[in-house]
């Protein structure tokens, strides 16, 4: 999986905190890595150079094979409340759509033919 990671002016971190993204997000969802070909990763001081509740924004769009992207979003005081905020997100999001894609007995649905043609 290929993790991409954006940052606005307004973040401060550097090479320390896209390796640390990358490790974070790498290792929540390793469990997923097989329908994840890419992960970008948004991050952005709402207010720039002022501080506030909530002022600091993760956004993630993966793209999944065979699927359309899924994009999330969290906000919280902190980057790294916020990064985690998101990819608990995305995991529910992930779970809840490559769900669908199998029945109960794990067998690919009538949906998931559908999908792939």
């Amino acid at each position: 999986m290929q993790i991409q990671v954006n940052t606005d002016d307004h973040i401060q971190g550097g090479d320390s905190l896209v390796q640390w993204v990358r490790d974070e997000a790498g290792n929540r969802l390793a469990r997923l890595k097989d329908h994840v070909t890419r992960l970008e990763v948004f991050l952005t001081d709402v207010d720039s150079a002022k501080s506030g509740v909530k002022d600091k924004r993760c956004r993630l769009e993966a793209r999944v094979v065979n699927r359309q992207p899924v994009a999330v979003t969290a906000e919280a005081d902190k980057m790294g409340t916020a990064l985690i905020d998101a990819v608990e997100k995305l995991i529910r999001a992930l779970d809840t759509d490559l769900g669908r894609v199998k029945d109960r007995n794990s067998r690919d649905t009538i949906r998931a033919a559908q999908d792939q043609a």
